[in-house]
């Protein structure tokens, strides 16, 4: 990590990488239902979701999104970086009890624009459960403090 300030543009290169794991377990689910307002009770009620196609519940797709925006805004590129955009791919459910890794990888740098595109991909025992293509911007440089 950068000292807590983030990556410069002229910083990245394509093929930079950071990855976190998180644990989905009943009380990020309820905490992120409160949060989002999502009382859908296939993520909360295990009677109703053993009867749909999932046979128990799943975490909220916008929950596994949540992950990446951890990554992107806390490791790479970091803290000043801001979404410009994301396109995400659901693959499989996440369970309750999973382990994510999410790992987000830069594909793509525009110094000139101050854009940096990612590949982000949410994993579960080594399955892709979600992938995304991330665009963010990225400061042209880092605070003198920071340098």
């Amino acid at each position: 990590m950068t000292g807590g300030e983030g990556y410069a543009i002229t910083e990245l290169e394509v093929g930079q990488s950071a990855e976190i794991t998180r644990l989905v377990d009943d009380e990020t689910v309820r905490r992120f239902a409160e949060v989002s307002g999502d009382f859908n009770p296939l993520h909360l009620d295990e009677a109703y979701a053993s009867r749909t196609p999932f046979r128990g519940r799943i975490a909220h797709g916008a929950l596994v999104a949540s992950f990446i925006s951890c990554v992107l805004g806390n490791h790479l590129p970091g803290p000043g970086a801001v979404f410009a955009g994301m396109t995400m791919r659901f693959e499989r459910p996440v369970r309750i009890g999973d382990t994510v890794l999410v790992r987000a990888t830069v594909t793509e740098v525009d110094v000139k624009g101050r854009k940096v595109k990612l590949l982000c991909v949410c994993e579960v025992n080594g399955q892709t459960c979600m992938e995304a293509d991330a665009e963010v911007v990225v400061r042209k440089r880092r605070p003198a403090s920071a340098a």
